[in-house]
This record gives structure tokens, sequence and C-alpha cells, in this order.
């Protein structure tokens, strides 16, 4: 929506449909929203909004009972001191990354599996103990375990993704990850050392929704 003219293709309000319980509810994302057109004008308020709703409003009532439940066993203030990716590692435990298994079902985007800075990257993968595995899946798919089919299961948010190392960015940036779709964008580093340094910090100081 906000990279194309809406006008006459898109007959939205600002109301959402939500299925409780299969009863069909109609939710306003704002005082009187089922009767406000989204227009060209208003749409990125909309998107907003609508973003709002999906990724919080609408599950706030089960969150606060999960979080109650939670609580009860746990205190919050034992767990402050973690942030989200040392918490699953914490609760789910370190897995044992199959490398042989991510590696063949990886695709590539500007790069071909014999390229130099592929092949620093498997090695230094499999030089890695399991703790750091995690944390490299972690970093890159936005989960640290994997689907119990192995890699060739693995899911992105629309669907089948299966892992994928991008070429790009310049040897002095930091490896991008894009969760969502399982992709790492890796610049062509200049040693394995380089490669290796720059994932690490990448790894260790990116959180949230900053890894897109």
């Amino acid at each position: 929506m906000l990279e194309n003219d809406i006008t006459d293709v898109i007959e939205n309000t600002f109301s959402v449909e939500d299925d409780k319980f299969g009863e069909i509810v109609i939710h306003d994302l704002k005082p009187g929203g089922r009767d406000i057109p989204v227009t060209e004008e208003n749409k990125k308020e909309y998107v907003d909004l609508i973003s709002v709703w999906r990724i919080e409003k609408r599950v706030e009532e089960q969150f606060k009972a999960f979080m109650t439940g939670f609580n009860e066993l746990i205190p919050q203030e034992l767990i402050n001191v973690f942030d989200e990716r040392e918490l699953e590692l914490l609760i789910g435990g370190i897995g044992e990354v199959d490398v042989d298994d991510w590696s063949r079902h990886t695709d590539y985007r500007s790069y071909t599996q014999t390229d130099q800075v592929i092949q620093w990257f498997w090695a230094a993968i499999r030089s890695w103990p399991a703790e750091k595995n995690s944390r490299l899946l972690q970093f890159t798919t936005g989960t640290s375990k994997i689907p119990v089919g192995g890699f060739k299961d693995l899911q992105g948010s629309d669907g089948p993704r299966r892992f994928t190392i991008e070429k790009a960015g310049d040897p002095e940036h930091l490896p991008k990850a894009h969760t969502c779709f399982n992709r790492l964008d890796l610049p062509p580093y200049n040693s394995q050392q380089q490669l290796e340094d720059k994932l690490v910090y990448a790894m260790e100081n990116t959180s949230g929704f900053g890894q897109e």
C-alpha cells in the first residue's frame, strides 16, 4: 500500500474483522473507523494502526494472561537481565546445529558455493561451538531452533524459505540479517578473520526489529 497508489484499488476502512471463537467481530482501528475509508492521503496512518493491531492489540489479552502465569513461575526481576535472544536460549536450551545439512540447503545470490567468502563462512561455522552456532542461527532466522525435518523445512514469514546468503555491502560494513526471509547479506570480506570478527560483532550487537 505504501509503495503504490491505492486510489480505486483498495476499499478498506479504518477497521478490521477479527474471528473470536467463530464469531466475526469488527474492531475499529480508531474511533468511528468502520465509517472512515482508507485513501491515498491517509494510508500511512492506516498501515501504522493495523500494524499495531496485528502485532500488539489483537493478542494483548492473551499476552497479559500468559505473562501473569509466567511471572508466577519466574519473577520478572530474575529475567530482566536477559535480552530476548538470551532468554530463548535459556528456556529452549542449546541444540546441535548440523552444519552439513545447513550448507546443503542454502541458496546464494551473487555468490556461488565455491566463492572464497562462502568457503570462509562455512569453515568459520564448523569451527564454532554449539552455542555460537545457535546464536548465528538466531541472528539470521529469528530462532535458535531448526524444524524437525532439518533446514529443508525452514520457514519464513510467508511460508517455506531456504536459508540464503546474498552478496551485499562493503567489506567495511557489518553483515545484515533479514529474519523474515532467512537471508544474510554478507559483504565480500578480505579474510576469514575479518568475516568472523564482523559476523560476531553483528550477532552480539543487533537486536529486535533492527534485524528487519
